[in-house]
């Protein structure tokens, strides 16, 4: 569904982009076919995303979520990159999230370290997006309790 909706607002989305996005766009299409075989969005020379735009600051946004605070497309960005550092891959019949390491996240990680907000707080939007709040509230019960025990050791 969401491949579908980029392929089918990718026009809107363009004006958004660098060029360098849009090339890679008009080159790769609006996603592609990555090594585990799933799909993902398409890559500026194997670094960012296509669909990023940095501000003066080296602030990254998405030209997608840009795109629909506008009101020119009516949907959200890829609930993969809504979760974006953390990662789902199938464990059987179950889902594993795994919190990607990249050297673009490092100063995100370090704001998040200073500020004392773990990553699934920094998530809480796309993680409630995708599983619900009451997987969510249950989520920060088990970080509650976790982090209770680990202060009484």
């Amino acid at each position: 569904e969401e491949v579908s909706l980029l392929e089918d607002n990718l026009e809107k989305i363009m004006p958004y982009l660098p060029k360098k996005g849009q090339d890679a766009l008009k080159e790769q299409g609006a996603f592609v076919m990555g090594e585990q075989g799933e799909l993902e969005t398409t890559l500026v020379g194997g670094k960012e995303c296509a669909y990023t735009v940095f501000e003066k600051n080296g602030t990254a946004k998405c030209g997608i979520e840009m795109a629909q605070k506008d009101g020119v497309v009516d949907f959200e960005k890829p609930i993969s990159c809504h979760l974006y550092p953390v990662r789902i891959s199938q464990v059987g019949d179950m889902e594993a999230l795994n919190y990607s390491r990249w050297n673009i996240c490092a100063d995100a990680c370090s704001l998040g370290q200073q500020l004392k907000v773990p990553v699934y707080k920094f998530l809480k939007d796309s993680l409630t997006r995708k599983y619900g709040e009451q997987w969510y509230a249950e989520l920060e019960h088990v970080a509650t309790a976790l982090e209770e025990h680990n202060k009484n050791k």
